[in-house]
Order: structure tokens, then C-alpha cells, then sequence
């Protein structure tokens, strides 16, 4: 409708019989305030009633001021009422609070609208109101329903932030005590530490599963967006390496979910562990993102840890293996690099298959006499020796290790 105060069917009405409408209806507001909010309250009867500091409902309150704003508006022909935005910023505040949606708020607007047109139209009939001149009255009524909303939509958003921004530090809270060294968490019996995580828990609506595997993420980039996990995960992107939570991990659809999810970054997810060993879970998966920043490991995507157990059970005490294989490797110290590396290769793959010259050639696809030539070096190499089953699961073992890095049959002494 054209803004009133302009030309239009309703500025055509006598003066003074808008005034004497306007005045009906400031006279009726408290009642149709009452009315307007007993049907609320019988429509959607989870809508909580918050009191003022007087005691009396904030909502018929923000009825009542809107109804007479609106009657101001028409007495004043003034071309938008100014709407008092607190009490209708403390409606969208509510909804969010109380886990509703706008489209429910609207709804309840929308309501409010009808029975209060409903009232306007009787009025207009007895104080002889042209129809047209009501026409735009409806017209203006959803122009400033509009105002309404958008006060309310702006309480919803900015509860909605703070909502999201307290439930991010309740999940940070969470995850540090999961995450926390059996030693260094503030309640040391393993009953106070469970009362402490379900506490924790149950204030983000968190379910304590049975198994989780924690994990390490690498950015892709300093203003990546977070990966889009579902809400049962959890995820502290504060961290200069953002680190993961991931309840149940082997549940059904939830690797799949995870993998899509995570799809643009790198890093790696722990074995899964009961819930309160979460630190163990973390350390595996830091000690793989390790490897994988050395080149190790693949790089470019989130692996898990439990397919790499040969990598990381290898490659982790590093110190030890090198070790190991100066004692268990020293035969080869004086044959030369490719020489050591051929016996080598031809050692781990006997000691693999446990099979013949044939066998062992076709692993490495040379010819078998050339197998058998490298074999008798090694029983000359070793002797009696070759034959212990511990020097052979040692030696196994550092040649595995070596494979791994790239370095088969390296040696320094």
C-alpha cells in the first residue's frame, strides 16, 4: 500500500474518524494483548512466559506496545512506526534459547496478526471505515509485522552466536580432559575422572561412547574451513594442528561420513581406545602426522593409523632399530653399498616367504641361480646364526624397518 500519510484510500478518511478509531483500539490494546497471547499459549503451549521485572509477562508486554505503536502510526500518519527493537530482539533471543526455530517464531507473529485484524476490522465496521481504507490497513499491518521480524531475527542470531560460542568452550573443556595424560588430569581416581567427563558431556548434550580415536589434522591452508563433521564429532580448531575426536569410529556409515567430511585436508586418526585412554589414541596419531611430515608416511589425506601399524611400530623408536641393526646388519659393513643393499633385498625376502631359490626369485625377479649365489654369501656372511629364530625375527624386523625408510641394507657403523 502507498506509505500513509500519502495520497491514498485511507488518507481519504475524516481525521476525525481515524482518531476515533485509533482510539477504540488503544482502548481495547490491553485486552487484545491478553486475547492475542491466551491463543499463543494454547497454539504453541512450550513457549516459555518470562517475566519482567514487575512480574508481569514480557510478551504480552511486546503485544501490547506493538499493537499501540502501530495504532500511534495511524493517529500521527507518520510514514513507519519505530519499533522499541529489546523487547522483539528478547523474542528471537528466546526461541534460539529454548531450541526453537524461526519459522515457529514467525508463525506466532503471524497468529498475533490475524486475531489482532480480526479486532481492527470489527472496530472499522463500527466507526464506518471504508473497506479500501481497511485494505491498506492490512497492508501496513504486514509492513510492520516485517519490522517485527527482523528485531527478532536479529535476537535470534546473536543468541545463536553466543550459544554456539559457549558450547565451542564447553567442547574444548571436554576434549582436554579426554585428551589430558592419566597424570597430569586434575582428578586422579578413575571414578572422578568419569564423573568429570560425563559432567562435561552432558552439558553440550555429548553421549559418552564405549570406544573413540582421537586424531591430528594438518591445515591445508591458515584460513581453511573447518572440516563439515557431523556434531557427534568433535573438533578443536583452535589448536595450531587442529585435533579430533571421533566417537565410535567404527559405527556403521561413520568412516565413510568421516572420509567425505575430511575431504581437502591431511593428517591422521588414532586406533580406537576405551574412552578415558583418548591421550593414547592422540599419540599414535601424532606420531603418525610426524612421519608423514618426513615423507614416511602418505601425506595430502587423513589416514588412519590402524592401517599403517607396521609403519608406526617400525619407525617409531627409531633410536633403538638403528641399534638393532648395527649389531644384527654389521656382517654387511664391509661389502659395499650395492652389494649390501642386493643381500639385503634377497635376506628380507627369504626371510618373507620362507621358500627357495625359486620362490625368493620370483619376489625379487632376478634368476634363481642368482638367488642361491647370494644365499650361500649370506650363510658365509652369518653362519650358524642364520638359523636362530631370533636373530631371524631381528633381522626381519631392522629390514622391514629399512624398506620402510627407503634405506634397505643401509648401514653406518
Amino acid at each position: 500500500m502507498p506509505p500513509l500519510g500519502t495520497r491514498s484510500a485511507w488518507h481519504d478518511v475524516p481525521r476525525t474518524q481515524v482518531r476515533r478509531f485509533a482510539a477504540l483500539v488503544m482502548a481495547e490494546a490491553p485486552t487484545l494483548a491478553e486475547e492475542i497471547l491466551r491463543e499463543i499459549r494454547r497454539e504453541y503451549p512450550h513457549v516459555p512466559v518470562i517475566l519482567d521485572d514487575s512480574g508481569e509477562p514480557k510478551s504480552l508486554i511486546g503485544i501490547r506496545r506493538a499493537i499501540e505503536i502501530f495504532v500511534l502510526r495511524l493517529e500521527t500518519a507518520e510514514d513507519r512506526p519505530r519499533v522499541h527493537p529489546e523487547v522483539f530482539q528478547d523474542f528471537g533471543r528466546g526461541e534460539e534459547i529454548g531450541g526453537r526455530s524461526l519459522d515457529s517464531l514467525q508463525a506466532i507473529y503471524r497468529l498475533g496478526v490475524r486475531l489482532t485484524w480480526r479486532r481492527l476490522a470489527e472496530i472499522g465496521q463500527r466507526v464506518d471505515i471504508p473497506p479500501p481504507a481497511m485494505y491498506e490497513l492490512v497492508d501496513a499491518g504486514y509492513e510492520y509485522l516485517d519490522g517485527l521480524v527482523d528485531q527478532s531475527v536479529r535476537g535470534y542470531a546473536e543468541a545463536a552466536a553466543r550459544q554456539a560460542g559457549e558450547r565451542l568452550r564447553l567442547q574444548r573443556e571436554l576434549m582436554e580432559l579426554l585428551l589430558a595424560e592419566r597424570g597430569t588430569r586434575p582428578a586422579a581416581g578413575p571414578h572422578e575422572i568419569a564423573a568429570a567427563l560425563a559432567e562435561r558431556a552432558a552439558r553440550i548434550g555429548w553421549p559418552l561412547p564405549a570406544k573413540v580415536a582421537a586424531g591430528v589434522l594438518l591445515r591445508p591452508a591458515r584460513q581453511a574451513v573447518a572440516p563439515a563433521v557431523d556434531q557427534g564429532i568433535l573438533l578443536d580448531m583452535e589448536a595450531e594442528q587442529p585435533r579430533v575426536i571421533v566417537p565410535d569410529p567404527y559405527a556403521a556409515g561413520r568412516p565413510e561420513l568421516l572420509r567425505r567430511a575430511m575431504t581437502g585436508w591431511a593428517g591422521a586418526i588414532g586406533p580406537p581406545v576405551p574412552l578415558v585412554d583418548a591421550a593414547k589414541s592422540l599419540r599414535w596419531a601424532e606420531a603418525a602426522v610426524r612421519l608423514m611430515e618426513r615423507g614416511l608416511l602418505p601425506a595430502g589425506e587423513v589416514l588412519h593409523c590402524t592401517e599403517h601399524t607396521e609403519a608406526l611400530v617400525l619407525l617409531q623408536p627409531e633410536e633403538l632399530i638403528d641399534d638393532l641393526a648395527r649389531r644384527t646388519l654389521a656382517p654387511l659393513a664391509h661389502c659395499g653399498r650395492t652389494p649390501a643393499r642386493r643381500l639385503a633385498e634377497t635376506l628380507l625376502a627369504w626371510l618373507e616367504t620362507r621358500g627357495g631359490a625359486p620362490e625368493v626369485a620370483a619376489r625379487l625377479g632376478v634368476h634363481p641361480q642368482t638367488v642361491r649365489y647370494r644365499l650361500r654369501q649370506i650363510r658365509e656372511l652369518w653362519g650358524d646364526e642364520i638359523d636362530d629364530p631370533d636373530r631371524r625375527f631381528e633381522l626381519e624386523l631392522v629390514l622391514r624397518a629399512q624398506r620402510l625408510r627407503g634405506d634397505l641394507g643401509g648401514f653406518t657403523p
